[in-house]
């Protein structure tokens, strides 16, 4: 499964924030520096699918606050399901 996410980091929570444009609007603690927000992205979608860290990797945006997400063994269903609970 591969997602459009919006991230929004030094946020005062780790949370799904709903869509935004079509992507999924990720607030993470994690600052830009050196990466961290991008590791802290796939941590948080890999702890809230029930999925192994290494399913999950960005394949495009790592400086960009939109990104292009690749997760494995996950379904679209899944991936609604946590924009529904987190609303």
């Amino acid at each position: 499964m591969i997602l459009t996410a919006r991230v929004q980091p030094r946020a005062s929570k780790d949370e799904i924030s709903g869509v935004m444009d079509g992507a999924l609007k990720v607030r993470l603690r994690a600052p830009v520096l050196e990466g961290r927000a991008n590791e802290a992205l796939c941590e948080y979608l890999a702890e809230l699918l029930k999925t192994p860290k290494a399913a999950v990797r960005i394949l495009s945006g790592h400086h960009s606050r939109s990104k292009r997400v690749e997760v494995r063994g996950v379904t679209e269903q899944q991936i609604l399901a946590l924009v529904s609970h987190q609303a």
